[in-house]
């Protein structure tokens, strides 16, 4: 019935069925959640290698990305827009960093640029992506372009084998259960929603001490942040973190010192120490089946995912033929 069945419909699961529909398969989305209660509807979600390998094929993931999401901006794709963005650093970079061939204005901030206790940093431009409006609107373009979306929880990747010939795994962290994959864990992150009292750039520390930083703000709130917590599944927030987050965002920018707190949220991160998992299952061939792995994107999975959906379908579609 279909040529394709992708499982998992979050940022990594729709952009690979889209991808495969533009290549011509009929494609199924399985998945036991709709897009807008998957773990990607809770991400921040500005264009970002964050705690990724500097790898080749990860940069050019990474700048397939940025490009689609540029082009997608320009259009006026729903919840997508290029925003100036700052990441604060507290010792020198001589240079600009590892991906910064995937951006086209990316520079080394200069001393008057930056204040105590920052020394230096880098300025450029990025998508930013509101993700329930932008998951919403992956959707419609899947279903008007004949996809189908089944709601099912599967128990195993060989029942996804019922829909398909060629199966891509988008499961996140499903795959710790579905793949018996050791090297996947949760990372939590825990996020605080203001409201917006002006601002218009996103500003990120890596290196405080006290956590990581970062202020994102969007059409009308900002999002706070943040941590990075491994092997914890809990997803109920934590009102000591929030605080401490609120504390650190407001320290390094002022201006939210009045914001209203309008929401909390906590998502867990698919984080592979050895990156991402983008290959064909040696061991799922046989009966003209075939089974391509697209998960552990970490906390990158806005930044990879049009990339590693381009990636997955060449596998895909070299498997079926």
């Amino acid at each position: 019935m279909f040529d394709a069945a992708v499982i998992g419909a979050g940022v990594i699961g729709l952009t690979s069925a889209l991808r495969l529909q533009r290549a011509g398969a009929r494609v199924a989305m399985v998945t036991a959640d709709p897009p807008g209660s998957t773990m990607s509807s809770v991400a921040a979600a500005v264009w970002y290698p964050t705690r990724t390998l500097a790898q080749a094929r990860t940069l050019d993931w990474a700048k397939v990305t940025f490009d689609e999401l540029a082009r997608q901006a320009a259009d006026g794709v729903p919840g997508v827009v290029m925003r100036r963005t700052r990441m604060l650093l507290r010792h020198e970079a001589a240079t600009c960093p590892w991906w910064a061939a995937a951006v086209p204005d990316v520079r080394v901030l200069q001393a008057g640029e930056v204040r105590a206790p920052f020394t230096t940093g880098w300025a450029f431009t990025a998508p930013s992506v509101e993700m329930p409006l932008y998951l919403e609107w992956l959707q419609r373009c899947f279903t008007e372009a004949g996809g189908t979306l089944v709601r099912r929880r599967i128990d195993s990747l060989d029942q996804a084998t019922a829909w398909a010939p060629v199966v891509v795994n988008a499961t996140g962290l499903g795959a710790v259960a579905l793949c018996r994959d050791a090297e996947l864990r949760p990372v939590r992150g825990q996020l605080v929603l203001v409201t917006n009292p002006g601002l218009n750039t996103s500003v990120r520390v890596e290196d405080n001490t006290d956590g990581y930083t970062y202020v994102h703000p969007r059409s009308t709130d900002v999002v706070l942040g943040g941590t990075f917590e491994d092997d914890r599944w809990d997803t109920t927030p934590c009102e000591a973190t929030a605080r401490a987050i609120l504390r650190r965002c407001t320290a390094l920018l002022p201006e939210l010192t009045d914001a209203q707190v309008i929401g909390h949220r906590v998502g867990l991160r698919p984080h592979r120490n050895s990156g991402v998992r983008l290959e064909v299952d040696p061991h799922a061939r046989g009966g003209g089946r075939r089974l391509v792995h697209n998960y552990g994107h970490g906390g990158a999975g806005v930044t990879l995912a049009w990339g590693c959906a381009d990636a997955a379908t060449a596998l895909a579609l070299a498997a079926h033929g």
